[in-house]
This record gives C-alpha cells, structure tokens and sequence, in this order.
C-alpha cells in the first residue's frame, strides 16, 4: 500500500467515525477505488480540495444539473450557479436543502462549514455567508465531486 492510500484510508475512516459515530466499511471503500479516479477519490473520500481554477465546472455555463459525481443524487441548478471570483463552481443555493449535509470544518486555521452528499456522504466542498442575495450563501464545490447533466 502506498503512502497515498494509507493516508487517503487514515482520513476516511477518522472523518466517517466522527460523523456518523462508526467505522468505513472496507467493502463499500474498494467499490469508491474502482468507481472513481484517484482525484475524484481524493477529493469526495478523503476530504480533499482540487487546485483553484482548474475545475471543468468553475467556468461551466450551461444550463442544466449539477449532481454528486459518486451517487448522481442532484444537488445544484446551474440557475444558482454565479462567479464568485474564488476558482471554484459557486452556488448560492441548492435543490433541495436535504440533499446536502453540513459539518463544522477546523481543519485549518480558521472555522469553515463544510458541505457533504446527504445521499453518500461524499465530502463536495464548503458553505460561507458572503454569497449574493436572497440566501447570502456561496456554496464553494470542487469540480471534482460534480457531475453535470445538461437540461434538454
């Protein structure tokens, strides 16, 4: 096992024991490995972020859905979709506030809201108060936990 796997293994289990109060079951873990790339799998398993601006959805205009890349369950409309200016997809709402599960976030120097697939638990970003009007709300997802299906 490579240091990667071990660590991405390590942060998967300490991140869904302290949210759901259990252990990854390593079945469901190999099934995430061979469904998704690594990257997909280092962002939504393991808590990860891709680099600013180079997302294929941060500047992504159509219209359409935006789901979770793991399970496909719909979580934005690109009608909420703006440019924040931060190098990810922003959104200032989702499509249904059951969709998307919210923790506290210290992993680094500061308190941040981070955002996960209520459906699968797949880690997609985090919320912050200084999105636009009416919410308020900028919903910052990494492009990587993202699948877009176009409104036909």
């Amino acid at each position: 096992m490579n240091l990667f796997n071990l660590f991405c293994k390590l942060i998967v289990i300490y991140s869904f024991s302290l949210i759901q109060g259990e252990f990854v079951d390593k079945k469901e873990d190999n099934v995430w490995k061979d469904k998704l790339s690594k990257e997909e799998y280092f962002v939504t398993r393991c808590n990860g972020t891709e680099p600013p601006f180079t997302g294929k959805y941060y500047n992504h205009k159509e219209k359409g859905t935006y789901n979770c890349n793991c399970c496909k369950h719909p979580l934005f409309s690109s009608d909420v979709k703006y440019d924040s200016g931060s190098g990810w997809p922003s959104f200032w709402d989702s499509i249904d506030k059951k969709n998307i599960k919210t923790k506290e976030d210290n992993s680094v120097d500061q308190k941040r809201i981070e955002i996960i697939c209520a459906n699968c638990d797949a880690h997609l970003g985090h919320v912050f108060e200084d999105g636009p009007n009416p919410t308020g709300l900028r919903y910052c997802v990494n492009s990587l936990s993202l699948d877009f299906k176009d409104k036909k």
